[in-house]
């Protein structure tokens, strides 16, 4: 029998972002090149996901010349990367890039693609809850069940307890009781624990 699929969350990789890799205002970002930067995501994305998984990666995927030459060197370092990814696209992630993603798209060992691609977001269910995947944080209201993973805002989080910020340079990791690698996608553990421990934090 196979090991059972798990899900897991991130955003704003920047892949090749020279500007981002060395930036601790936006981010928490202190790398000498995008080089080492990447190497650092791919190598801490590994260590937590397996190649069954499954990983929403909500946008901002990385920063090259929106070309063949610049779209092959992103795709290569995403083909490093375990697991089926959806991909939802950012504001820095062309309509060329998801063409060339799709024409360029290819079976994983399971037979599933390797990337499934979202134009606006999608939404899944688990543990009770409806969770809208966005790369922009969305305004959803009072909800009971409802919760928005997203990434965008980088080194910020919302004021509210429906919006969760996944994106790599998240602060919403310190209501964890571990310290989460950089890069290293959320589990669905994971989200459940930081929005328990946001809703305890906002009923102080």
């Amino acid at each position: 029998m196979g090991m059972v699929k798990m899900l897991f969350f991130t955003a704003d990789t920047h892949f090749f972002d020279e500007k981002l890799a060395h930036n601790m205002s936006f981010a928490q970002r202190d790398y000498l090149s995008a080089s080492e930067m990447n190497q650092d995501i791919i190598s801490h994305w590994n260590r937590t996901v397996s190649a069954k998984d499954v990983v929403y990666l909500l946008g901002d995927v990385g920063m090259v010349n929106s070309n063949k030459n610049g779209f092959t060197k992103l795709m290569k370092v995403l083909r490093l990367l375990n697991g089926q990814i959806h991909i939802v696209k950012g504001n820095h992630d062309t309509r060329a890039f998801f063409k060339f993603l799709e024409k360029n798209n290819y079976l994983l060992a399971n037979g599933k693609e390797k990337f499934i691609l979202h134009d606006i977001g999608c939404i899944i269910k688990f543990n009770h809850y409806q969770f809208f995947l966005t790369h922009y944080p969305l305004l959803l209201g009072i909800s009971k069940n409802s919760i928005n993973l997203h990434g965008h805002v980088h080194n910020y989080s919302l004021n509210t307890t429906y919006n969760i910020n996944v994106g790599v340079d998240t602060p919403e990791s310190a209501y964890l009781d571990r310290k989460v690698a950089f890069g290293a996608p959320f589990s669905t553990e994971d989200i459940l624990k930081i929005l328990e421990a946001k809703k305890y934090d906002f009923q102080k």
